[in-house]
Parts: structure tokens; sequence; C-alpha cells
């Protein structure tokens, strides 16, 4: 029961799964499961030392995608320079909706959280939750410029870093 549908994806390719962020493809490897045989993309994500298995046919569905675009990233990194809009509802609303934004997938959507979680050091403390979904949505927005951009995540902080610091007031 195996579909012959021409994968967009193949083995070393990165991509970005929506709740887990930037992983690589391992295999594809054939499974039975409940009778039926899958076709499954076995994704790494190194970071998190975890590994996923999804259905082929199920992929764009789900939401994987590949990387995003140069133009994209810089677009992302724009957004960070733009000022925060943090919208006057009530914390457990705005969290739920960042939480979202994440878990979309969407850089543009992650970037507008790391934006508008981001403290400037004479800014006053994050609580807990919130430094949370901010450290979540950074490192997602970090990963998929290091994957893009060919580089470590060190050189992707400093130029995620670059953006903050250059923000509007």
């Amino acid at each position: 029961m195996s579909k012959t549908k021409k994968t967009e994806f193949r083995p070393d390719d990165f991509v970005v799964y929506p709740t887990h962020g930037v992983g690589r493809i391992v295999s594809i490897e054939e499974q039975e499961i409940a009778g039926l045989r899958l076709e499954m993309f076995v994704i790494s994500f190194e970071k998190d030392k975890m590994t996923l298995r999804v259905p082929t046919a199920r992929a764009s569905e789900i939401g994987m995608r590949g990387l995003s675009t140069p133009d994209l990233v810089d677009r992302a990194l724009e957004t960070l320079k733009g000022k925060a809009r943090v919208k006057r509802a009530m914390w457990s609303r705005r969290a739920q909706e960042y939480e979202q934004k994440i878990n979309s997938g969407d850089l543009m959507s992650i970037a507008e959280v790391v934006r508008d979680l981001h403290r400037n050091d004479d800014q006053r403390e994050q609580s807990y939750s919130e430094r949370q979904l901010y450290e979540a949505a950074l490192d997602r927005l970090t990963r998929e410029v290091a994957a893009v951009g060919g580089m470590d995540e060190t050189g992707a902080q400093k130029k995620v870093d670059a953006a903050l610091v250059n923000r509007a007031a």
C-alpha cells in the first residue's frame, strides 16, 4: 500500500518540523505499522538528541518544510530590528499565541516572538514563562539561521544578537 509519490526531501536534507525546529533527514525507510507498509522519513534532531519518523505521504500535511531561503532569513532578521508589538491582553492569552507562533514553524512568526519578548539590560526582568518562550523562539530562529547560512550556531547567535542590538527603541 505504499504510494509511489515523488518525495521532495532526500537524505541529508535539512528540514523544519513545526513543533521541533530544524532537523536533518537521516534516511527514508519502509516500516510495517498495523499491517500497512509505510515509507517514513527518519529525521534526527541533534541538539535534542531525538529521532522522529514521519510518513512521507503526510509530511507536507503535517507542515514539514525545507529550510527558508536566505532572503526570508534576512527579512526575519529585519523583523528583529523593529519595535516590539505587545498586545494588551492577559499574559496567559499572549503566551498561548506566542506558543502557537513558535510551533507553527513559520520563521517570520518565530522572529516576531523573539522581537516581542526580547529585553534589553535596562528593561524589567522577564517572568519564568516569558523567558522560557523567548529562549524556545530564539533557539528555533538561531538553528534555522545557522542551517540556511551554513554556519555554526555560535555564528548564527551573533547575527541574531546584532539584529536585536540595532533595534528601534
